[in-house]
């Protein structure tokens, strides 16, 4: 079999011409457009990472976020209470306060009114008593009570034993200034004559004498000099009653503290 040399290179040659074409005009092409399409994909796979990343990062700021949320929510949520039990003891201290004010204003005002009661009744039976013994006198014996009360006045005088006798003597005699004689009542110059001379007799020496008036006395003579006192007054008498009226508004007034109702119960 003869073999066409022309031919073989020629078709050879047509061959070569055809890769170069199909090289050229399809492979390099095709090739070119896979490589683009394979670095579209890489970036959009890159994109995608990047974007998976900044979602990430997103969640994890969100999740610290609402970390730190629960925690300045449990925070402010704990200073609240601890400010609401801070309140809430501040009104129960100021309450308490105002309860205890104001029982010792009504302790302050009952006992200031057991006082005010307590003297408004020693002066109704410093009345009652100078009226009863007044009008006693008057009509039983036809004395007057300043006349009694210099008798019994006089009576006591001359019934101080010696050591008390010795003592007042030596004041009225070394004083400056003359005795005092308080009465209740004011004396009239014949009771008053009356007791300088009993002070003179019993002391046997001229007593100078200054008489004053003095309702405190409760129906009494006083005698006083040098810081000594010669005295006697119905005042002993009406402390009895001052006493069992003390104990009756005492008893009254703490019936009334037990019946108040008591704040904080």
């Amino acid at each position: 079999m003869l073999i066409d040399w022309f031919t073989v290179g020629a078709q050879a040659l047509n061959f070569i011409i055809l890769v170069g074409l199909l090289k050229h005009f399809l492979y390099q092409p095709i090739l070119d457009a896979i490589a683009a399409r394979e670095k579209l994909i890489a970036g959009q796979l890159a994109d995608a990472d990047a974007r998976r990343a900044e979602a990430g990062k997103e969640r994890d700021e969100f999740a610290r976020k609402n970390e730190e949320f629960n925690q300045q929510r449990a925070t402010l949520l704990s200073q609240a209470t601890d400010e609401v039990k801070v309140e809430r003891q501040r009104l129960l201290d100021a309450a308490r306060q105002a309860a205890d004010a104001l029982s010792v204003r009504r302790q302050t005002t009952l006992s200031n009114d057991a006082r005010n009661l307590n003297q408004a009744i020693r002066q109704r039976a410093q009345q009652e008593v100078f009226a009863i013994a007044r009008q006693a006198l008057s009509d039983l014996a036809a004395t007057s009570l300043e006349e009694r009360l210099t008798e019994v006045f006089l009576a006591r005088l001359r019934a101080i034993d010696g050591t008390t006798k010795d003592g007042l003597a030596n004041a009225l005699t070394t004083a400056s200034e003359p005795a005092l004689v308080r009465s209740a009542v004011d004396l009239p110059a014949e009771q008053r004559a009356k007791i300088q001379a009993a002070l003179n007799e019993t002391f046997s020496v001229e007593i100078r004498l200054r008489f004053e008036t003095m309702p405190a006395l409760v129906s009494g003579i006083e005698l006083s000099t040098s810081g000594l006192k010669l005295a006697w007054s119905i005042a002993d008498y009406l402390a009895a009653l001052e006493k069992g009226v003390a104990e009756v508004l005492t008893a009254n007034s703490a019936s009334a503290i037990d019946a108040t109702p008591q704040s904080g119960k």
